[in-house]
């Protein structure tokens, strides 16, 4: 139990040193020292990785912090739709620290919570989905628009995706997901919830619990119904754009 503990303990300080890396892009030291009230030389030292603050310096920083960086914020800033509608996510999806963000999000959306795997679609989801499922020390599994070769098994799952008249399908390893895993969904984007759906169905043709779905931007509400008819699945979005003309860039 102390072991955890102090594993819990570093990573927690850890994010809280993420949370002043992103911050310091926005604010100057003098800006955060005024914000935390603590030195700029120390804030640069923590910055710069050469100390860790304790762990009650650590939540005063964090607390102080949420205030001033909102993750609701940063991407509605970052969200560029084109003159037809289509949603461009690039700047959301290449900023690693953004993401990291994210993750600490989610990982506090679902405290208390087991978690045995993360589960994407490919392509956008998995930047996201990759820094989560390393921040809870699990397994990846990306579901793919192709059966891979030398992997005999597939659990198989054909969806519709929004504006389309076409049938697509999702891949998972049939051994990738198992009876007792509980799976988190990951995604960058929730348009029309065909994709969440098909994730969802996925994990219950293995038998495996959905604990739930997270998302860095839902786009309308049309998706809410769809999610709900595979399961009672808690969605959580870090925000949410409701502009019903709004269309993701395609894959």
């Amino acid at each position: 139990m102390k072991d955890t503990s102090r594993i819990l303990d570093l990573k927690y300080k850890l994010m809280t040193i993420e949370l002043l890396n992103l911050a310091k892009r926005r604010f100057t030291y003098r800006e955060l020292s005024a914000m935390v009230h603590l030195p700029e030389t120390v804030l640069s030292r923590y910055v710069k990785g050469h100390v860790l603050p304790t762990a009650d310096r650590a939540e005063e920083i964090n607390k102080t912090l949420q205030k001033y960086m909102s993750l609701e914020r940063e991407l509605q800033e970052r969200i560029r739709f084109d003159d037809n509608g289509y949603f461009d996510n690039t700047q959301i999806i290449s900023d690693t620290m953004l993401l990291e963000r994210a993750v600490q999000n989610a990982v506090g959306k679902f405290a208390g919570r087991r978690i045995t795997k993360v589960l994407t679609a490919a392509t956008d989801g998995i930047p996201l989905a990759t820094l989560l499922a390393h921040r809870l020390g699990v397994n990846l599994i990306v579901a793919k628009k192709n059966r891979e070769v030398g992997v005999r098994e597939f659990i198989e799952e054909v969806y519709v995706p929004a504006r389309t008249a076409i049938m697509f399908s999702l891949f998972v390893p049939r051994d990738a997901l198992r009876r007792q895993d509980c799976v988190i969904i990951a995604d960058d984007v929730i348009d029309s919830g065909e994709t969440q759906r098909a994730l969802v169905k996925i994990a219950q043709k293995a038998k495996a619990e959905v604990t739930g779905i997270y998302a860095l931007v839902a786009i309308g509400n049309e998706w809410k119904a769809r999610i709900e008819s595979a399961g009672n699945v808690p969605v959580e979005v870090a925000t949410q754009v409701l502009k019903k003309e709004a269309r993701e860039i395609p894959a």
